[in-house]
């Protein structure tokens, strides 16, 4: 076997090995600190739908200027929809503070 056939063998497995990965998509939702209800359960239909779809999810909650001071409440909503979306995706990260961000990430669950 020469050296080129060698060099086009490993190629093709190594194309092969790269369409057999899985790519993970990252799909993102943003709330404000004092979101309301219709509006959490209009994003909450989206998230459900990343989910079931198979795509990660980075919920983020966004603090402009002063309201910043409204953290607590922040968190209490990304622990809201870590609760109302746990019959489809696991936590990956607990809410986590990040500048003016806060963020969470949402893993879906693999179905058997």
């Amino acid at each position: 076997m020469d050296y080129k056939k060698f060099l086009y063998e490993q190629k093709k497995r190594e194309k092969a090995l790269k369409s057999k990965a899985t790519k993970v998509v990252i799909k993102e939702i943003r709330f404000g600190p004092q979101t309301d209800d219709h509006d959490y359960n209009f994003k909450k239909k989206h998230a459900e739908k990343f989910l079931s779809e198979g795509a990660k999810l980075k919920a983020f909650v966004f603090f402009k200027g002063r309201s910043i001071i409204y953290k607590d409440q922040g968190e209490i909503l990304l622990l809201r929809l870590a609760q109302d979306l746990e019959e489809l995706g696991k936590v990956e990260q607990m809410p986590k503070l990040e500048g003016k961000r806060m963020t969470m990430f949402i893993a879906p669950i693999k179905k058997k």
